[in-house]
């Protein structure tokens, strides 16, 4: 016990904090951004809504993901406070520098990223995890949810369109409508806890289980831990969607292409089905923020064309940015983990 309120203990675990006030404020875009585009929830209520359908997507569905990004891709031996401690600091400093060009980013990216610069330093990176589970999944999964909302868009929803039911104000103003967008808008948080909350309690969970000699060998025990983190980070994740959220909210529901409440229902439910399936089939940690975008380009080409779309200056810097951050948490990941064994503090 004294190690828990030792203060070195406890610097992962305010880091943690800090990194999910970062990655609150990256989902919120692709959680509510159908939502907010189409004008059926108010900003105000948005922090609070995400914050708790991310708690109980982690709770229900986020330990196999959290099993991945703590053990699965280096060693989890080398998961010390110190190391934990530059891994989450990394990844904080590239999402934040994301979310002051209110540019939703791939949390996952940059985790993984953060994680295997240390591995590759000590030469203890599972390769197999890395180069055939998660990188593929993520090259293939926005390709797929672009697919699948361009085809829904052409074949179904334009048809629609066509007949001007997407223009009824009837229809759009219905109220079984609203409450899918509302709903979707939630399952989209649910997979995002689901998900994305491993980023940051998955290396926590090991750090803790290193740190005070645990057994790996009583699954309620690593349970218990697992919750601990949660507890720890999920909450902070409604705070970053109040203090960021805003600017991503316009920069992903209004910039891009102005969509109906049809399509904000399309959009929704492919990019968290596809992302919910890659948290609980694979535990594979995924970027929601590029499924998401690849659903609202996929029917945005099929309303517009490509040229109307991909020609935005929105979308080219989406792109940059997501090259830019995940290497930059690579960068700093290596650099620090470097400094630290030069050190002695590894």
């Amino acid at each position: 016990m004294d190690a828990l309120i030792n203060s070195h203990f406890i610097i992962p675990f305010l880091i943690s904090m800090f990194l999910a006030i970062n990655m609150g404020g990256s989902g919120t875009g692709p959680a509510f951004s159908v939502a907010y585009g189409a004008n059926v929830l108010r900003k105000t209520a948005i922090p609070s809504l995400f914050g708790l359908m991310v708690f109980l997507g982690t709770i229900t569905a986020g330990k196999t993901t959290a099993t991945t990004v703590g053990n699965g891709l280096i060693n989890p031996i080398l998961m010390n406070y110190a190391q934990v401690s530059i891994i989450l600091f990394s990844v904080s400093i590239s999402l934040l520098i994301a979310n002051l060009f209110g540019i939703p980013q791939s949390t996952s990216q940059a985790t993984v990223l953060a994680i295997i610069a240390p591995g590759i330093y000590f030469h203890e990176f599972n390769s197999n995890t890395i180069f055939v589970e998660v990188i593929p999944t993520w090259f293939v999964l926005p390709i797929i949810s672009f697919i699948l909302s361009f085809l829904i868009g052409k074949y179904i929803y334009t048809p629609l369109r066509r007949r001007g039911y997407t223009i009824s104000s009837k229809i759009n103003d219905h109220y079984m409508l609203r409450g899918a967008i509302v709903f979707a808008s939630l399952y989209v948080a649910f997979s995002i806890g689901a998900n994305n909350v491993a980023n940051a309690s998955g290396p926590l969970t090991s750090m803790t289980i290193n740190e005070l000699g645990i057994s790996t060998t009583s699954p309620r025990v690593l349970t218990l831990i697992m919750i601990m983190s949660t507890m720890v980070v999920a909450p902070s994740f409604g705070i970053g969607s109040s203090v960021f959220g805003e600017k991503i909210l316009k920069n992903t529901g209004k910039e891009l292409f102005l969509f109906g409440r049809i399509e904000a229902v399309i959009i929704a439910v492919i990019s968290a089905s596809l992302l919910l399936a890659a948290s609980i089939l694979k535990g594979v940690p995924t970027s929601l923020v590029q499924l998401n975008v690849g659903a609202i380009l996929g029917i945005g080409v099929a309303r517009l064309g490509p040229k109307n779309i991909f020609r935005k200056t929105a979308v080219r810097r989406f792109f940059l940015m997501w090259l830019i951050a995940p290497i930059v948490a690579f960068l700093t990941s290596w650099y620090l983990t470097y400094l630290a064994d030069k050190f002695g503090y590894l």
